[in-house]
C-alpha cells in the first residue's frame, strides 16, 4: 500500500513538474516571437520545474533499477565480488543518502526567510527538491537492501 502510494506520489510529481517546465519554456518561446515580452518570472520558474521533475524522477529511476551499470567491468569479477559488491553499492549509497535526507533537512530551514530572486518565494520550497530526492532514493534503495538481504538468506 505505501509502495504504491510513494511511486504513485513520485510519478505525480514527475508529470506535473515536467508539464509546468514544458508550459513555461513554450511562454517563453512564445513571447520570444511575438511582441509581448517574456515575464521573468519564467526563467526560475523553469529551472525550479526541471530541479523537481529530477528529484521525483530519481526515487522512480531507482525503484526501475534505470541507472548506469558498468557491466563491462562487473562482468570480469569473480562471483563472491559480484556478491559482494551487489550487497555494498547499494548499503553504501543508502548511508549517502540518508546524509544527504538529513543535512537536506536543514538546508531547508536555512533556506525559509530566504526569498526567491524574480518570484518571491520561499527558497525553503526550492530546497526541498533535495529532500524528496534523497529520500526517494533511500526508500527504494531500503527496499533493495531487503530483497538482497532475504534472497541471500537461506
Amino acid at each position: 500500500m505505501l509502495y504504491k502510494a510513494i511511486g504513485r506520489l513520485l510519478k505525480i510529481g514527475t508529470l506535473l513538474s515536467t508539464w509546468g517546465l514544458m508550459a513555461t519554456v513554450l511562454l517563453q518561446i512564445f513571447c520570444r516571437f511575438s511582441p509581448f515580452d517574456t515575464p521573468s518570472w519564467t526563467e526560475e520558474a523553469s529551472r525550479l520545474f526541471f530541479i523537481y521533475a529530477m528529484s521525483f524522477a530519481a526515487g522512480l529511476a531507482m525503484k526501475n533499477d534505470f541507472y548506469v551499470h558498468l557491466d563491462m567491468f562487473y562482468n570480469r569479477f569473480p562471483a563472491r565480488f559480484k556478491k559482494i559488491l551487489n550487497l555494498g553499492i547499494p548499503v553504501i549509497s543508502l548511508l549517502l543518502f540518508l546524509i544527504m535526507a538529513f543535512y537536506s533537512i536543514k538546508f531547508i530551514v536555512l533556506g525559509i526567510p530566504e526569498k526567491s530572486p524574480s518570484m518571491g518565494f520561499n527558497m525553503g520550497v526550492a530546497f526541498c527538491s533535495m529532500f524528496i530526492m534523497s529520500a526517494s532514493i533511500s526508500y527504494y534503495l531500503w527496499r533493495k537492501i531487503h530483497k538482497i538481504y532475504k534472497s541471500t538468506k537461506v
